[in-house]
């Protein structure tokens, strides 16, 4: 029922989305406009003259990213704080954020201010992914990866990354300080069909391993011991879920910039809503991570007339308070997190 619910959410707040912008469109004539596109006479078209154009050039495409980042944050949040047993764990603990952030950073410096977008994210995403497998390498001692170390050498890379960023932006020139800055509070403007395509390979990739995983991280809860008595290499497990972050948060970065919060907030409105069980709390987190995102995204092209908001700084806006009160909640109703 709750998958049911989320589904039927996502589509109805996709259609709404995609009717917003400077041509008129209604939710009716973006769902028409879809229909005809695969063969069905139902519904009305876009009555302005661009208005099939722009859906399919500009607003879907836009649409499409912010669901399949959002799903991708989400289902790493939520592989994170089940793995680490951490209710704080999101992809940033490991540094895959702020290790994109120094590569898209160095693309910006070293190729100017109007370096392509596909060079930056693509310089992002590499960044990301050895930034993790760095964290992983020292984090490990005698075979083994403690949790615990683990966030520590996180933290740690996360310090020195910013450090790195502060740097870039002070040898930056003006055009290229302001890029930096920009791709830093996020956003879907360079959203394009090629983007969505990687970013839905990547997700999909991410996600599908990621519900396939479920079931160890459910053992995995009931301690260690437990886990492996009952057939789970834990380290094994541990080394495959930073691997499926990794790639899930460096594809959720590398087009849109750094958007916090999704992959903290989203695991745990989903453990309201279901449970613990990983088994549901997986795809589920994917279905709400991508409602939650393209709801931001409305409100970001919605909120100032004529103005697209940076995703990640409203996303912390909204998601820092929240963030308060689902602690606040906790430790009221449980005396602190389970």
């Amino acid at each position: 029922m709750v998958f049911a619910v989320a589904i039927a959410g996502l589509l109805a707040l996709a259609l709404a989305s995609a009717a917003i912008g400077q041509v008129p469109t209604t939710p009716a004539e973006v769902a028409g406009s879809v229909l005809h596109r695969i063969g069905l006479d139902w519904g009305p078209m876009p009555a302005h003259p661009a208005g099939d154009v722009t859906l399919w050039e500009v607003r879907f495409p836009r649409v499409l990213l912010a669901m399949l980042v959002g799903a991708a944050l989400a289902t790493a949040g939520g592989l994170l704080q089940g793995v680490f047993a951490n209710p704080l764990a999101e992809p940033g603990v490991i540094g895959v954020s702020a290790g994109a952030a120094v590569g898209a950073g160095t693309m910006i410096v070293i190729g100017g201010a109007f370096v392509a977008a596909w060079s930056v994210a693509g310089a992002a995403f590499v960044s990301g992914l050895a930034t993790t497998l760095l964290v992983y390498l020292l984090a490990r001692s005698n075979g083994r990866t403690e949790v615990v170390t683990l966030v520590l050498t996180g933290v740690a890379i996360n310090a020195f990354a910013g450090g790195l960023i502060a740097f870039l932006l002070f040898v930056a020139s003006p055009a290229a300080r302001d890029q930096i800055v920009f791709w830093q509070l996020g956003s879907l403007n360079g959203a394009n069909w090629d983007s969505v395509t990687v970013v839905a390979i990547l997700t999909s990739v991410g996600v599908t391993a990621a519900i396939l995983i479920a079931p160890r991280l459910d053992l995995l809860a009931l301690g260690e011991a437990s886990a492996r008595h009952l057939g789970v290499d834990v380290e094994r497990l541990r080394r495959n879920v930073i691997l499926v972050v990794a790639i899930l948060a460096t594809a959720g970065v590398a087009f849109t910039g750094i958007v916090l919060f999704v992959g903290l907030i989203v695991p745990h409105l989903v453990r309201m809503l279901v449970g613990p069980a990983h088994r549901v709390l997986i795809p589920l987190s994917a279905i709400l991570g991508a409602v939650v995102l393209l709801a931001a995204d409305v409100g970001a092209r919605s909120l100032v007339h004529n103005a697209d908001l940076p995703l990640g700084m409203l996303t912390s806006l909204v998601g820092g308070p929240f963030f308060f009160w689902l602690l606040r909640r906790t430790r009221a109703r449980a005396g602190g997190w389970a």
